[in-house]
């Protein structure tokens, strides 16, 4: 791996010459620009505006624009004789636990490698300190002109440094949360603990980019000239979740059966409490139908769903009738509260 900078991490009076390489490579595919008519690659040009002609990258400097849209030119080696002592050094400040890291602070991250037989000795020592004493180093670095702040720790045998955004740099969460005041119950707590349980953990070393790898089979079906694939059609559905609970209940069901268990299972195995049992089609219409049947000498009254009640006492409204109450013809019940 190239490294990218070259300094040194101070840790109090020891000095650690060392090289910083890129922890992480990006694998995103990249497209050009063209012109859609005739193919042609679309570029961009770097034109001086005050001479009107394009200029080579060793005519372009860097300038910082005041307000009132003046140029102050800025050299490299105005920024490189800045009075910091982060310049080209690695500078530790503190060393904190790591659950002291707020993951929003994360940016990149990288590798430090000893930059010499020298450097090994100290390196190792600084390394097994931060093993020793499960602590990361809080450290300010330059970079790329401008100071950064960076965590170091331990991978394996190597020290990688993550660049920290600044405190001031991370915005707060306002008026990002729901407004309205939500009531979450016990028993969808359950399903919801019970769903995590399902899905438990994963080997992140097995996930892959399923957009990239159908982007590359894109690229070669249409180099080849065959037939671009087609996505397969995704069902309709709605961004409103009707019933929460019934939600979480299919959930849980289908977590399960693709981890090849038994769909039907108490969820309280899992940690949930709350049991997860099918949904029989036909009791909701049974027990609706069997409240609609009529007493004796009254009018027959709408039909109402009463899914909530049990096999049970269905079977019971069903089996109360009276004498002069003829048994009803066996009609939908829309069709009997209209009669």
């Amino acid at each position: 791996m190239r490294s990218i900078w070259n300094g040194a991490i101070s840790f109090g009076l020891v000095s650690i010459p060392i090289k910083l390489v890129n922890a992480t490579e990006n694998h995103s595919i990249s497209f050009r620009q063209i012109h859609t008519e005739d193919g042609g690659r679309i570029r961009y040009r770097k034109v001086c505006e005050v001479e009107e002609r394009e200029v080579t990258s060793s005519e372009i400097g860097k300038a910082y624009e005041d307000a009132d849209g003046t140029m102050i030119p800025i050299t490299d080696e105005d920024l490189a004789s800045l009075p910091i002592p982060t310049a080209r050094t690695i500078e530790i400040v503190a060393f904190v636990p790591a659950d002291r890291i707020d993951p929003l602070q994360m940016d990149t991250a990288y590798y430090l490698s000893a930059n010499g037989v020298p450097a090994a000795k100290p390196y190792t020592l600084l390394r097994e300190a931060l093993k020793r004493s499960r602590k990361v180093a809080i450290a300010k670095f330059a970079l790329r002109g401008r100071e950064r702040l960076g965590m170091l720790r331990v991978v394996d045998d190597v020290i990688a440094m993550h660049g920290l955004l600044w405190p001031d740099e991370i915005r707060a969460p306002e008026n990002v949360a729901p407004d309205a005041d939500v009531t979450v119950r016990d028993k969808e707590l359950d399903l919801a603990d019970a769903l995590m349980d399902t899905l438990g953990e994963v080997d992140l070393t097995e996930l892959h980019d399923d957009y990239r790898e159908a982007v590359e089979e894109l690229i070669a079906a249409k180099a080849s000239g065959e037939a671009a694939p087609s996505a397969p059609s995704a069902e309709k559905s709605g961004g409103k979740v009707i019933d929460l609970m019934s939600a979480l209940e299919n959930s849980v069901r289908q977590a399960r059966v693709a981890r090849g268990e038994d769909a039907d299972a108490d969820a309280a195995s899992g940690g949930g409490g709350a049991e997860v049992k099918p949904l029989r089609k036909g009791a909701a219409r049974k027990t609706a139908a069997n409240s609609s049947k009529p007493a004796s000498g009254k009018k027959k009254a709408p039909a109402k769903k009463t899914t909530t009640k049990s096999a049970a006492g269905s079977k019971k409204t069903a089996t109360k009738k009276t004498s002069d109450a003829p048994p009803p013809k066996k009609t939908s019940p829309r069709k009997r509260a209209s009669a």
